[in-house]
Parts: C-alpha cells; structure tokens; sequence
C-alpha cells in the first residue's frame, strides 16, 4: 500500500495510564490528559488528526471528521523506559524488565568499573540529570572524578564537564561501563552526559550519546533491511537499536533538528522507513516537571505537522506515535506507565478510521511489516483498517 512510512515517536507523550499503572507507583499519571487540564494546549493540526478522537482531553474537542486514523496502544512489556518502548514497536516483548537501582549500584560494580577506568567516581544514586551535577558539579571540576548516577529507568549515566574529561573521554568510559553492565546487571542503557558552563549555571550539552543492548532477532528493522528496503534512523533511533537493521542515520539532538532530518529525508528517493524519536519532551521537561515547557514543546511539534503533511508524496504514510509517558505534573519526576498514542495520516490514508486500544505496541511494528509483505513476532497489524474502502471493525 505505502511505498513509504515515516514514523515519529514524541518521546513521553503519554495519553493515560495503563490499567496497571498501579504496579509501577503510576496510578493517575496522565501526560497529554494533565498539560490539557493544568496549561491547556493549542494543538489544532493534531487534534484535526483525530487527536481529541482518542479519548477526551480538556478544551480540545473531538473533530466529527478527523483527517487522520486515531487510536492508543499499551506497552505490553514490563517496565515503562525507552528502550522497552521502541524495542516493542520494532516486533520484541521483554519477558521481564532491565533491571534498575533506586538504592544505586552495588559496591561491587563501582569498584569494578572505577578500577578500569583508573579513576573514582561520585555521585551513584538516582537524581534527576540537572539537579546532580549542581549538587557534584563544583566537586567534579576539583577531583576530574565523573558523575554516575542512575533514576527509576534502567539506566547507568555518567556526566562528565567538557573542560574536564573531553568528550570522547566520556563515551570511551561509557563503553567500558557498557561491557561491565552484563548478565544480572544488563540495564538497557548507559549514557553519557555531558555538561558546561560554570557553578550555579551549569547547563547539559547536546552530545549526550546511548549505548543500548543489542536487541533480539528477529525484529523490524533487521528485516526490512534484509528486504532490501531503507531503514533511516534520526535522532537517538540509531543509539536504541545499536544501529542494527539502519541504512542511514539522520541527526536529531533535539526536537526542531529532528524534525527537519525528517523533513530533509521526504524531499529524497527511497522506499522503506524513516524512524524518528523527538526527545526533547521527555529530557528537557517531563524529567524537569517543566508543564509550560512540555506545552511549548508540543505546540512546536503541531506547527510543523503541515509542512510534513504538504510534503508526503502519494504513497507515503506518517505515523505519530510514543514510548511511554513522564508526566510533568509528577509527583515523580520518571517515566509514567501510561498508553501511547496513534496518529496515520497520508493522501492515500483512510480518513476517520478508528483503531481502537490495541493490546502492543508492536501492532505499529507489524503494520509496517505488513505494509512490505514481511512479518515481526509480535502485534497485530491495523494496515487494513488504514487502507481506503476498508472495513472498519468499530462501525
């Protein structure tokens, strides 16, 4: 049907919590629910997609004629993180979460990876990104130690000062605190987190960079590699899926940069999928609590929906869709068990079409398997339900 699928994650931008958001300390977290009650929002390209469709959201009406099909998804695999998120849309169901560490990790562990890198470290507690390096800052610029610090995601990150430890200094102990971080230890990410400036106004830098486990085989992008098919990566896509499956990569360090990597690749020639993550939502504000600056995010994002509408060629389909939640309206500042939305769109995409709650996120993966007469493990595909003249199971 589609000669090609661009897909856009909103990393966090969660539409409700998960029947069994309770579990996961989550109950009542609602990302998109919550900005629309506390800020409200101005989202009307979105919401002409059938956004306000899904499920009701304060002072943005449902449209009687959506131009898009609308839906949500669950996240079947435990956890609510990143890589559980993407791993899920790309065919892969984790049997049990990446392990996390809200006591910090083991003495053995630090030792170990102290020991390797020649050096000590500080830190070694969960902390949100920006408040430990104001609180280790001063005493990292004194002792060159790097900060390592974790959250309620299954994650072990170190920051570092530019001027301190170089850049590629900082990625190479990362790489080593990956290799360590196996077996009953193997958290899904490692990353690094570089900052600048001085104390009292030491912001994060932009060459944050993931080290991801390797994913399962098989899964989306393996295959539609393997069909000979594009596979262009934008933003931290690349860093996720430790480039497995990716023809191309495309930057993306933030939200407007990514953006316009899409947009760059739908003025090209080729056949296959653009994955793009939009990372600014959950680094620069769920995490920070920021509601007026998540809103802003989001109403930046609605702005350019038209000029990614106004350049799909016939045969093209855009996806939005998301990971998780992290509602900015806390208590937490982490990530928040919560359904993910859909939004299909594209000239050749039936209009108005209702998907419903789909059980995984891999119904999205297995729509773009369909879509190129391949097939993933897991998900159910709603091709059908987006393809015009179809029958539509909710009428």
């Amino acid at each position: 049907m589609f000669d090609r699928v661009i897909l856009m994650v909103l990393d966090s931008v969660g539409i409700g919590a998960m029947p069994d958001a309770a579990a996961y300390g989550d109950a009542g977290r609602d990302t998109l629910g919550h900005i629309a009650e506390r800020r409200g929002l101005r989202v009307p390209n979105l919401v002409r997609l059938g956004l306000a469709n899904i499920r009701p959201l304060a002072a943005l009406p449902a449209v009687p004629a959506p131009e898009g099909a609308f839906g949500k998804a669950a996240l079947l695999s435990p956890g609510k993180d990143t890589t559980a998120g993407h791993w899920e849309i790309a065919g892969i169901i984790l049997e049990r979460p990446f392990p996390t560490y809200p006591k910090g990790f083991p003495r053995e562990i630090m030792e170990k990876f102290e020991q390797a890198i020649g050096r000590k470290t500080l830190g070694n507690y969960p902390a949100s990104g920006t408040e430990i390096i104001k609180q280790l800052g001063e005493e990292h610029l004194r002792t060159g130690w790097p900060i390592v610090y974790t959250s309620a995601d299954s994650v072990f990150q170190v920051s570092a000062h530019e001027d301190v430890m170089p850049v590629e200094e900082l990625y190479r102990i990362c790489q080593v605190a990956r290799a360590l971080l196996q077996g009953e230890h193997r958290v899904g990410r490692v990353i690094a987190r570089p900052f600048r400036g001085k104390p009292g106004a030491f912001e994060r830098t932009e060459r944050r960079h993931d080290y991801a486990v390797e994913p399962p085989r098989p899964m989306l992008l393996d295959l539609l590699q393997e069909a000979g098919l594009d596979v262009i990566g934008v933003g931290k896509i690349p860093d996720i899926f430790l480039s497995r499956g990716i023809t191309r990569a495309m930057p993306g360090k933030n939200n407007r940069e990514a953006i316009a990597s899409t947009r760059a690749t739908l003025e090209g020639s080729w056949r296959g999928l653009t994955f793009t993550n939009l990372v600014d939502f959950d680094m620069l504000y769920g995490h920070r609590l920021d509601v007026e600056g998540y809103g802003r995010a989001l109403e930046e994002v609605d702005a350019a929906v038209p000029a990614l509408r106004s350049a799909l060629r016939p045969r093209d389909v855009l996806i939005f869709t998301a990971d998780h939640g992290c509602d900015p309206l806390g208590p937490s500042t982490d990530h928040s068990r919560e359904y993910v939305p859909i939004l299909a769109c594209g000239p050749q995409v039936r209009r108005g079409a209702n998907l419903g709650t789909r059980a995984t996120l891999a119904d999205i993966g297995q729509t773009i398997a369909e879509n190129f007469s391949l097939r993933i493990p897991q998900g159910t595909s709603f091709l059908r339900d987006i393809v015009p003249g179809a029958y539509d199971s909710s009428e």
